[in-house]
């Protein structure tokens, strides 16, 4: 792979990540660790560490962008800021948890079980009740918040993920959010799971044979700021664009990436033969 071929990819994955980012209320790891993963595998680092640098490079790139897409979105009035913080607060453990766990397993595994994570995230948002799309921001549970907190964490830490395909579904289905209230919400819980995805990644690969120059324990400085580059602004775009598009076509959007994502990361294209 050329150097502007590299480039481009990350330009590009940095785009369409910010674009989501705002007009989904995800983070976008789950776009950017397979497309990191091939990016790193293809500079010959074994597939155990671009794994886990595709985790920690891509929470360091969720980070930035969410605070644009949340700026965007409390700009329309939209984010529930105490349901955000609830969450955040509590997804904190989990995720410090998650990224311990995933820096000292097999990248096999974690492959197939961040493929399973998306798809049922995309099936709980498509067997959503139409009345979770209509509602506005609800009465928020404190237990509720804190309960839920701690799974969300757990897996965004384990996945590099934000979040936000996690939290989408359970905020309309479970806690009743329309679904640009749990968008715009949902952005601001990802600002703590991803800094503490960050800080957790860093610490424990931190002398780590193997990782590149411009890589701090198992976030790569250089990758992040070049997606990141272009991620942020796009997150503007999105948060936008939300505002524009019917509520049905935010939720049949989101469960298309989803199921896209997942059977890819499950290796069910690789397995009929299809190069994806």
């Amino acid at each position: 792979m050329t150097d502007l071929v590299y480039l481009l990819a990350l330009v590009v994955t940095g785009l369409l990540v910010g674009v989501l980012s705002g007009l989904l209320g995800v983070g976008g790891g789950f776009i950017m660790v397979p497309i990191q993963f091939n990016l790193f595998s293809s500079l010959g680092i074994p597939e155990d560490l671009a794994l886990r640098l595709s985790f920690g490079t891509s929470l360091a790139v969720i980070l930035p962008t969410v605070v644009s897409g949340a700026l965007g979105h409390h700009r329309k009035g939209a984010v529930v800021w105490r349901a955000g913080v609830l969450l955040g607060i509590s997804s904190l453990v989990g995720v410090v948890s998650g990224a311990f766990i995933a820096t000292h397993v097999p990248a096999a595994p974690l492959e197939i079980f961040f493929g399973l994570v998306v798809l049922a995230a995309g099936a709980r948002t498509f067997f959503s009740p139409p009345e979770g799309e209509a509602g506005g921001a609800p009465q928020v549970s404190t237990r509720a918040c804190l309960l839920w907190g701690l799974p969300i964490g757990l897996v965004s830490g384990l996945t590099g993920i934000g979040g936000g395909v996690l939290l989408v579904p359970i905020l309309v289905v479970v806690m009743h959010f329309g679904m640009r209230h749990a968008v715009a919400t949902s952005m601001v819980v990802m600002l703590f799971t991803a800094t503490g995805g960050i800080a957790s990644y860093m610490l424990n690969g931190l002398g780590t044979p193997g990782l590149p120059p411009t890589a701090i324990g198992y976030v790569d400085l250089l990758q992040a700021a070049l997606l990141a580059a272009a991620s942020i602004p796009a997150a503007q775009v999105g948060a936008f664009m939300a505002y524009r598009l019917p509520r049905q076509f935010l939720k049949y959007a989101f469960v298309a990436l989803t199921i896209f994502i997942g059977l890819r990361m499950i290796g069910l294209f690789s397995l009929i033969g299809i190069p994806i």
